[in-house]
């Protein structure tokens, strides 16, 4: 690819591409520079040195992932929904392996951009528990219990941590419907706000997309 071509996003996705074939370890100017064929000198002009491409990596992977999750969710609401963005979660995570554990380094707290891109797939999960009656700061606990869950999983599983025979989805199956029984019976939440139900047109209520 010409010099010329180059931009802040081109190479940020190039790099996610490299770490996601070679692992975020392999992620350095140099490498990304030899594979658009060009000096690392060239890449300053588009990114902060290592720190920064880092960085556009990490917030390349958080908008992707919040965006799979949020496409995950559209329509449906409750049950259905925590299904769909537990599988959403996933599959991103074994998709895009580099990609993954980049966006895992929470952004500095003075870096305004950052902090609201990485918001973006706490905001679909809050918005999926709502679905469930759960908000304020219950909905804080219980998306932090889910993506620790989530994220625990994946990564043992990413690290080869599941040695034994037992079908590991069925695993992953049955961790997500513990989470839909908790959901349900949650501290300050009632029957009635469970988002399962279906509301007098036959349409899922509660928070979904």
């Amino acid at each position: 690819m010409p010099r010329a071509g180059l931009s802040p996003r081109l190479v940020a996705e190039e790099a996610a591409r490299l770490i996601d074939e070679q692992g975020l370890d392999a992620l350095s100017l140099a490498a990304v520079a030899k594979r658009f064929g060009v000096a690392v000198p060239s890449l300053y002009k588009h990114v902060d040195g290592l720190t920064g491409l880092r960085r556009e990596v990490g917030l390349l992977g958080a908008a992707e992932l919040g965006e799979r999750l949020r496409a995950s969710a559209t329509g449906l609401a409750g049950v259905d929904a925590l299904r769909a963005v537990a599988a959403a979660y996933r599959r991103y995570a074994h998709t895009h392996p580099g990609r993954y554990a980049a966006l895992q380094r929470a952004p500095g707290g003075d870096d305004r951009e950052a902090r609201r891109v990485y918001a973006i797939p706490v905001e679909v999960l809050t918005a999926v528990l709502s679905g469930f009656g759960i908000d304020g700061d219950q909905a804080v606990h219980a998306v932090r219990a889910l993506r620790s869950a989530l994220h625990g999983f994946v990564d043992l599983e990413a690290q080869g941590g599941f040695g034994l025979p037992e079908d590991v989805d069925e695993s992953y199956g049955l961790l997500v419907e513990g989470f839909v029984r908790a959901f349900r019976s949650w501290p300050g939440t009632g029957p009635a706000r469970i988002g399962d139900e279906k509301g007098a047109e036959g349409e899922p209520t509660g928070g979904g997309y």
